[in-house]
């Protein structure tokens, strides 16, 4: 079932957004060469619990899982996709990290996500990084009243295409509100003009996820969490929670 959100309660998910935004910038700024990923996690575990929130992440369990997921973020490097698991990893130059997290406030929920490199970084990973923003924003860019959810979709991965990457077909984007994960799912590519009608109130988290090996496909770790590239290729993720409304898309997940 699909909640369209009041005003209110779209100003109550800006501030779980917020949030979010200061956890991911926090994470951002303690990654340096040398620092373990649990590092990464623990200062945004220290925004959450500054601002009160709760951790939709820690102890999440879906169906695929083997396990609850240990963590209030999800840190994937390199040729990992989504859904790291951050660990004593110790990041190094060069690397490419993405940082998922999401907070839950006054029984709202916010999801964001950023990739970015650590030390001197490779010419084709800030491409990467790039071609991921732009689809990201053009899926928030086609997020507008009486368009419909395929028209995000297909502008995402319009994006991906040209820039000759590919992505994990089962994972996507997904409705948010008073739980992380709600209807409806958005894939990162199909048919404009098909799908949920997009509403005034309707909350989406947008985040494509592209693989510079093109359509090689992913794999999953044995921690049943990691996706993983199967050719080795890096990969990167960026999200944002967005509002549809009548004046054009809110991101609610900015700083």
């Amino acid at each position: 079932m699909v909640e369209i959100k009041t005003d209110t309660a779209l100003d109550a998910m800006r501030e779980a957004g917020r949030v979010v935004a200061r956890a991911l910038a926090a994470a951002r700024a303690a990654a340096a060469v040398g620092v373990t990923l649990r590092e990464l996690d623990r200062a945004a575990h220290a925004v959450l619990d500054a601002a009160g929130a709760r951790s939709p992440f820690l102890g999440y369990q879906p169906g695929f899982a083997p396990s609850p997921f240990p963590a209030v973020i999800c840190a994937s490097v390199n040729d990992a996709v989504v859904h790291g698991i951050p660990d004593d990893y110790r990041l190094r130059d060069g690397d490419l990290v993405s940082v998922d997290c999401g907070a839950e406030l006054g029984g709202w929920t916010g999801d964001a996500a950023i990739s970015f490199t650590v030390g001197t970084p490779r010419p084709e990973d800030l491409a990467l990084i790039a071609a991921t923003q732009r689809a990201l924003d053009a899926g928030i860019a086609a997020a507008v009243v009486g368009q419909r959810l395929g028209d995000i979709s297909h502008a995402i991965g319009s994006v991906a295409r040209e820039a000759g990457c590919g992505m994990p077909e089962d994972f996507g984007g997904h409705g948010i509100g008073r739980r992380m994960h709600e209807d409806p799912h958005v894939p990162n590519s199909g048919r404009p003009g098909r799908g949920f009608p997009l509403r005034h109130g309707l909350t989406l988290a947008l985040e494509p996820m592209l693989m510079a090996g093109g359509r090689n496909g992913y794999r999953t770790d044995p921690d049943g969490w990691t996706l993983r590239t199967v050719d080795g290729s890096r990969a990167a993720h960026i999200e944002h929670t967005v509002a549809i409304t009548q004046d054009g898309p809110r991101i609610l997940t900015a700083l």
